[in-house]
């Protein structure tokens, strides 16, 4: 089912009922929009998910960048009335600890009228990742999971830009994302750069599989990956 997005407005929150299908794509693309149109006139936006059936890593990319450029100018993007199943892949990925989640439409409205502007930090000691992929919303979602898996995470969406990091921070793993491509120039600037960096490959459909198994198959190989490194820090 293609997504719809119904609006209304409660005082300063815009509240957003979303039903069908958060995937990669346009529905992905569309939700981000539409979220990003009410910013600048509401303080702040919730998401009301009851009718939503599945959220793919691209489609909580795209509420997690939402709520990134939300935080920015001090609002907020918040969830409602969230299904078992999406909560359940919210909890799994440990996004239920970045959004503000209520049970009902009125309890997100006062949640969000009492918004204040300080941010969650987080304890980060693990490893560097770099991810690249050409995906902004995919490049969100990763640095959120990676983030909250204890690891400190860059995204660059093309490997000209992803050299700075390479030559300033290396990291201890690259994260790359299938399709990305530059010209033979930058390619082989970018391998002698990346030089004994050890290399995963992101799979293609990772951004459209059942986001709970994809995070954990992703961590799973990352720490299998950097258990040399993990027992050093």
């Amino acid at each position: 089912m293609r997504l719809t997005l119904e609006t209304r407005e409660a005082g300063r929150v815009a509240i957003v009922r979303c039903k069908g299908r958060i995937v990669a794509g346009g529905e992905a693309e569309f939700l981000g929009t539409h979220i990003e149109n009410l910013l600048p006139l509401h303080r702040a936006v919730v998401l009301q998910l009851s009718e939503v059936d599945f959220i793919d890593s691209s489609g909580l990319g795209a509420m997690v960048r939402s709520r990134t450029r939300a935080r920015q100018t001090h609002g907020d993007v918040g969830l409602c009335c969230v299904p078992a199943p999406i909560l359940r892949v919210l909890q799994m990925t440990h996004l239920d600890q970045l959004f503000d989640i209520s049970p009902s439409e009125e309890l997100a409205v006062v949640a969000c009228s009492r918004l204040t502007a300080s941010f969650e930090k987080l304890k980060i000691h693990g490893p560097s990742i770099l991810c690249i992929h050409n995906s902004l919303d995919v490049l969100a979602y990763l640095r959120e999971l990676l983030r909250r898996a204890g690891y400190q995470a860059y995204t660059s969406s093309n490997l000209h830009d992803s050299l700075f990091v390479l030559r300033l921070t290396p990291p201890a793993l690259l994260l790359l994302g299938s399709g990305v491509t530059a010209s033979p120039e930058t390619e082989q600037a970018f391998r002698a750069a990346y030089g004994k960096i050890p290399v995963m490959k992101l799979e293609k459909d990772f951004c459209t599989e059942d986001p709970c198994e994809a995070a954990a198959a992703l961590l799973g190989k990352i720490a299998a990956r950097l258990k040399p490194s993990v027992a050093s820090v």
